[in-house]
């Protein structure tokens, strides 16, 4: 059996892929200054479907039962389908470096949506946890100040956290597939299906909307559809392979931050002295939801031993 412990090597690999799916949120900037947003989404999803072609034999000779199809349409439509709408229409409202922020919620509002539909324990500390970092981001949200990139953040930033929503219902959606279907299938199928259900909306701005792609527009859709779907993909499920798959999926709050200084790299976006703060809210309400149960065990036993002892001395200098 391989080595479950992490090393460097593995920790480089995870800090790729998440650097990789944090920059689409910069490509997706990018793309949308010339293109039309839905257009945009439809030629990421084409090209990652190209790069699946080659697996279709392989593919085909996959056995299905009436409730996988129905996983997997529910899966669709959450993701990339109406997740993609919402987040397209938000980076034309707000900045990328907020919308990084909100997508750290993702994690609770998953863990929230399990507790309700699945039954999954809705613990004390995920409930304490998803008010702060809800907090955080209304806090974030009201301090945005409009631009010309941003006309309304507010309003983005709400798109976003319903595609942060989007992105649960898949979660969940997934974690029935993935005891069937290999995560190479579930990929694919999202880039199929995710094609045909854009085609329509491509068409319609085609014809309603002036197109005038610059080169960058078009290696930001390149640069979606085969590095982030494939590189970002690839990365992090060879990290799986050699950690567990609990420690790899902890890395995506690295996310918000790699997206904040990407944009203020190629963006020059930044965020406020109270953005900051609010930002910090939102990572701190995270945090709190993932602390391990061992570490919080030894937190409590320690804070135990503390109030004993001073319990003990205030008995002895009573005598």
């Amino acid at each position: 059996m391989q080595n479950k412990d992490m090393n460097l090597f593995t920790v480089l690999i995870l800090c790729a892929a998440m650097l990789i799916w944090a920059s689409s949120f910069i490509a997706l900037k990018v793309a949308m200054q010339d293109i039309g947003p839905l257009t945009v989404i439809f030629g990421r999803m084409i090209l990652a479907s190209l790069c699946f072609v080659f697996f279709i034999k392989k593919f085909l000779k996959i056995q299905f039962q009436k409730k996988d199809i129905k996983y997997i349409v529910l899966m669709a439509i959450f993701e990339p389908c109406l997740y993609f709408i919402f987040e397209s229409y938000a980076l034309l409202n707000t900045t990328a470096g907020q919308a990084g922020m909100i997508t750290s919620m993702m994690p609770l509002i998953t863990a929230v949506g399990a507790g309700v539909l699945l039954k999954e324990l809705i613990s004390r500390q995920l409930i304490v946890g998803s008010m702060v970092a809800v907090m955080g981001a209304i806090w974030l949200s009201l301090d945005a100040v409009s631009s010309q990139t941003a006309p309304n953040p507010m309003f983005g930033n709400f798109l976003e956290f319903l595609a942060m929503v989007c992105g649960a219902g898949y979660t969940i959606a997934i974690r029935h597939l993935s005891n069937s279907f290999s995560a190479l299938f579930l990929t694919a199928a999202q880039s199929f299906i995710g094609a045909i259900f854009f085609l329509p909306f491509a068409i319609y701005e085609f014809n309603t909307m002036t197109f005038d792609p610059t080169s960058d527009a078009l290696l930001s859709i390149l640069y979606l559809g085969v590095v982030v779907t494939l590189g970002g993909y690839g990365l992090f499920n060879y990290a799986v392979s050699r950690t567990h798959a609990s420690t790899a999926a902890s890395y995506v709050n690295l996310i918000p931050v790699f997206t904040v200084i990407l944009a203020y790299i190629f963006l020059n976006e930044t965020l406020s002295t109270t953005q900051i703060y609010a930002s910090f809210l939102i990572l701190f309400g995270v945090f709190i939801t993932q602390i391990p149960e061992g570490l919080k065990t030894k937190l409590v036993q320690s804070q135990y031993s503390v109030n004993f002892l001073r319990r003990k001395t205030r008995e002895h200098k009573k005598k």
